[in-house]
């Protein structure tokens, strides 16, 4: 309970810029009083509620099983087996993305019919597929993404120069509608899972970048296909080029309502369990753990979502039309200017998807990136592409010059910014679009194109979402400048530095004052007889109890920080409210309590690192702690010479 109502203080705090930005829009610029402002404001606080429902299903279901079977595939799973996983959670997750529909649709009424929404939404959704399974291919291949990613850039590039003018905006908006609120958290889970079991593999640089590839493929593809269409298919007649732009009422929500979006929700999360269920036990032969908890957090997942679009269509939606039909009938260009640059800030802020991905960079890069700090690099990122975007609709312009000098710069800041930060800007790109921004700045774009004379709705009206794609690459890159530049240290690193500076501060014996150490003789952190490096430090006991299943997994983790030994006992939890009942209990053992004995200065470095593994502190089940050792007996020769090579290693050691 106390995690959820964390996660709702945050998700009301995340709000309140759309608030703000409404308020002072609404009240100081267009100087009037929306209609049914009631509802607008039931409607916020409804999503600010959906958002952490939705939240606290991502920890309880999503991350913990697509951790796991990215585990468990790639050490059972043969690399095909892991591409056509990667293409199956691409697919199924886009086919349905609501975003990608409502795109679609206006592409086949804007075209007179001559883009089919269907064909074009199985385009993206394959297209999706195989950037996931090269994604895929990428981390079990250990190749830098940066390569991938260039490649990629060439390759819309080249693509565009045959395309036809009226197809690039749309693609490069499609290009950023593909990861939604739910494919998002599961593809971040899929490629951190399989980073973090692939040995040699970095969680931070090769578990991030599948988004990116995302991001990209839809791009090239779409374009391809709107060769095909253009050269082949003629259009159909139709009334007019463009529907009238008239903003939208909000919707009346009925109980009706609510089912029938409980169903379309359900429809688009289904697929996702399916896939999961599919390849875990039909391929992997293996039952879920803790299934419940799984499943229910895929319920939680629904009813946030649910709950969230059942807010924004409440009144946020209409609104945003109202507000932006109405500034494109006013005669001041910076007014527009400053909304698209303030709703694009505001609406990121409240990202779903991008407070997912920021929470998994955080939690994996050790604190280093800070995931509020990076949400709002991010969120100036969009706002500042939207109104870029602006005012390429204003001026007039080709969309692609723009995009190609941002592409540019892109690939100049690679070469220069920290690595640890490249995947995770590449990604910022594919999440900032998505349920809250991709109806109001779509909206925005289309009123300027089609109330500005000489502009073209279908060939200028697109492509305001390819900016809010492309420009917060750049400023999280400048993010990772910024920290490097200042000196930002995960807190591994934090730690471990203060741990050199306490053991050099103390004074290292000589040689002939270390006594010999023989049978029976009494270790403790005074006396300390174990000569070199370690007969200056204490050593303590570091203490997991951890459910059975995830022994392997604890046991891994304390290795690759420089544990060398292992006690393992069989345990058994029981909260204090099944204590009268105690003797009806089950006292099979559920849980495995694991004794690793180090140097002092590897106790914080081996905790850490079994709590992230094990997901400790995002609600998994696992305690772990250390005591100080007073008196040991027994401690082996051949041990005194691990501590030894341990302690010089890892003292200094840096993540």
């Amino acid at each position: 309970m106390d995690f959820f109502i964390k996660l709702l203080k945050e998700s009301f705090r995340d709000l309140i810029p759309i608030v703000v930005v409404i308020v002072v829009f609404q009240f100081f610029i267009i100087q009037s009083v929306p209609d049914n402002w009631q509802a607008t404001a039931i409607g916020l606080v409804i999503v600010g509620f959906g958002l952490a429902i939705f939240l606290l299903g991502l920890e309880e279901g999503i991350f913990p099983v697509g951790d796991k079977l990215a585990r468990d595939f790639s050490a059972h799973s043969s690399l095909p087996w892991l591409l056509f996983f990667g293409f199956m959670i691409g697919f199924g997750t886009t086919i349905a993305e609501p975003a990608l529909l409502v795109i679609a649709e206006k592409a086949e009424i804007i075209s007179h019919h001559r883009i089919n929404a269907s064909t074009l939404r199985y385009v993206v959704a394959v297209s999706v597929g195989l950037a996931i399974a090269l994604g895929v291919y990428r981390i079990v291949k250990g190749h830098p993404i940066h390569y991938y990613i260039i490649a990629g850039y060439v390759l819309v590039v080249a693509t565009t120069f045959f395309a036809p003018n009226e197809i690039v905006g749309l693609a490069y908006d499609l290009g950023g509608v593909t990861t939604s609120t739910v494919t998002v958290p599961l593809v971040a889970a899929l490629g951190i899972g399989l980073a973090s079991s692939i040995k040699g593999r970095n969680p931070v640089i090769d578990g991030f970048g599948l988004i990116a590839f995302a991001s990209l493929t839809p791009m090239i593809l779409v374009q391809l296909y709107g060769i095909v269409v253009y050269t082949l298919v003629d259009a159909q007649q139709g009334s007019s080029l463009m529907p009238e732009m008239i903003p939208s009422k909000p919707a009346d929500i009925t109980l009706e309502t609510v089912l029938l979006g409980l169903v379309n929700v359900t429809t688009d999360v289904l697929p996702i369990l399916g896939i999961i269920f599919f390849f875990q036990y039909a391929v992997l032969k293996k039952p879920i753990k803790n299934l419940k908890q799984v499943v229910l957090g895929f319920v939680w997942v629904i009813i946030g979502l649910e709950a969230f679009i059942l807010g924004l269509e409440l009144g946020l939606f209409s609104l945003g039309e109202l507000m932006a039909f109405q500034l494109t009938q006013m005669d001041s260009l910076w007014v527009i200017y400053a909304f698209a640059f303030a709703i694009g800030f505001s609406t990121t802020m409240a990202e779903p998807s991008l407070m997912a991905i920021a929470k998994k960079a955080k939690e994996i890069s050790n604190g280093r990136i800070h995931d509020g700090i990076l949400r709002v690099f991010v969120a100036l990122g969009v706002a500042v592409g939207i109104t870029l975007g602006a005012y390429r609709i204003v001026e007039g312009g080709q969309l692609h010059y723009f995009i190609m000098a941002g592409y540019l710069v892109v690939i100049a800041l690679t070469f220069i910014t920290p690595k640890y930060i490249i995947p995770v800007a590449y990604d910022s790109g594919g999440v900032t679009t998505s349920t809250v921004t991709v109806p109001l700045v779509a909206a925005l774009g289309l009123g300027l194109a089609s109330n500005i004379e000489g502009r073209s709705p279908l060939v200028d009206g697109f492509g305001l979402i390819a900016f809010a794609s492309l420009f917060p690459i750049i400023s999280v890159m400048l993010f990772g400048l910024v920290t490097q530049w200042i000196g930002v240290k995960s807190d591994e690193e934090v730690r471990a530095t203060n741990r050199l500076r306490r053991w050099l501060a103390r004074e290292k014996p000589s040689v002939q004052e270390q006594p010999s150490l023989s049978a029976g003789d009494v270790i403790t952190p005074s006396s300390a007889p174990l000569g070199g490096l370690v007969g200056q430090l204490s050593l303590h006991i570091v203490v997991a109890i951890v459910p059975k299943d995830k022994c392997k997994d604890a046991v891994d983790a304390a290795k690759e920080k420089g544990a060398s030994g292992v006690t393992m006992l069989d345990a058994e939890g029981m909260g204090l409210e099944k204590f009268e009942n105690m003797y009806r209990f089950n006292n099979e053992a559920s849980d495995i309590l694991l004794l690793f004995i180090l140097p002092e200065p590897m106790v914080e470095s081996v905790i850490d690192n079994i709590v992230l593994r094990l997901r400790i502190n995002s609600g998994e089940d696992g305690v772990v702690f250390s005591l100080p050792i007073e008196h040991v007996r027994g401690l082996s020769l051949r041990q005194q010479d691990i501590f030894e090579g341990q302690v010089e290693d890892g003292v200094v050691m840096m993540p």
